[in-house]
């Protein structure tokens, strides 16, 4: 399956919590309230420009008196730790955490509940610990669907099976989003008959490792590479810069996942293979839904458990040439005068973007 749409159930799942959460609260048993928005990194851009602006627009709708922290942890679990302190000092009612380390941040979730607040696990969950509530993508289900999209390309294109096999690059080893994407990279790529060459777990998720990892691949493993599952966008077009500067063209089918706008471009280049649509503010206004029941004392209804916690999983669609025009820009998560700019100006014509 290449090219799958949001779940239905999970849609709907929003929509009664959107209903829910916007059907005359009383303001009053919430106002001047204040909730933490605490993200883990940034190697990715969409902390800054979707998760956060997505959170504090929904809480705005929901409690306009309510007061958002934000914090970004730089990839330091001791950082976010102390940020985690910080607000709770300046009494923050409710914590949306997204780990720089799941494993770390049990501690905090024992913490939190220790001086009776609550937290939200957020994109990335928290084994060790059972939070309050649980929102994400379904991660395990992104990484089966890139893989299975490259595994399905390659036998498109008649790639052989023998002689030749796959890089897998995965994200941070401490983040068990990461763990979960691993996992169903590796169901994706069960049975396909194209082997591993070689695995990398990039630290911090931090693109120039995981281009120093692919470029010593490459030199490895010269010309047997038919493709490379890589775990986001940030780890994918370090793949492609490695080919780049390793002279190599065409670039073997790289994936990706998050839709940044640097990975849209490449695909519409013909640099990149796929990646993944997750708008963050529909998980974002999701986590502020949570935030606000959590802070009314009622119980958010979950679609599932995972970890032990209350969870809402949203599954989105894989993204490639074929689809990006119906997928990116007819649904108005990036417009086309943002992607076809300058060198793309060609591609976007080949596509009927432009």
């Amino acid at each position: 399956m290449t090219n799958f749409a949001w779940k239905r159930a999970g849609a709907a799942a929003l929509g009664l919590v959107l209903l829910s959460g916007t059907a005359a609260f009383a303001q009053a048993d919430i106002a001047n309230s204040t909730v933490a928005f605490l993200m883990p990194d940034q190697g990715s851009t969409r902390y800054e420009e979707h998760d956060h602006p997505g959170f504090v627009a929904e809480m705005k709708k929901l409690c306009a008196s309510c007061k958002v922290i934000y914090q970004n942890a730089d990839a330091d679990a001791t950082k976010q730790q102390q940020q985690f302190n910080s607000v709770i000092t300046q009494g923050a009612k409710v914590i949306v955490l997204d780990p720089v380390d799941s494993a770390a941040a049990a501690s905090l979730v024992q913490l939190a509940k220790g001086q009776g607040v609550k937290i939200i696990a957020y994109d990335r969950p928290i084994p060790d610990a059972k939070a309050d509530f649980y929102v994400s993508f379904n991660n395990e289900g992104i990484g089966k669907a890139i893989a299975q999209s490259l595994v399905e390309h390659l036998k498109a294109q008649k790639v052989p099976t023998e002689g030749g096999g796959v890089l897998e690059i995965n994200g941070s080893p401490t983040d068990a989003a990461a763990g979960l994407i691993k996992k169903g990279v590796h169901a994706g790529l069960a049975d396909s008959g194209y082997k591993t060459l070689a695995e990398y777990d990039t630290p911090d998720w931090a693109p120039p490792k995981a281009q120093q990892w692919a470029s010593g691949q490459i030199t490895r493993f010269a010309k047997q590479i038919v493709g490379v599952v890589a775990a986001n966008d940030g780890t994918g077009g370090a793949a492609i810069a490695a080919f780049k500067a390793a002279g190599v063209d065409p670039v073997p089918p790289v994936t990706g996942n998050d839709a940044t706008i640097a990975a849209l471009q490449l695909i519409i280049a013909g640099d990149q293979y796929n990646t993944i649509s997750k708008p963050s503010e529909i998980v974002a206004a999701a986590a502020a839904n949570v935030a606000v029941q959590l802070l009314k004392g009622e119980t958010p209804k979950a679609e599932m458990t995972l970890y032990d916690t209350p969870s809402q999983l949203f599954t989105p669609a894989v993204v490639t040439a074929e689809n990006l025009k119906a997928e990116i820009i007819d649904k108005k998560i990036v417009p086309a005068s943002q992607l076809c700019v300058d060198r793309y100006v060609e591609g976007c014509k080949k596509l009927g973007i432009q």
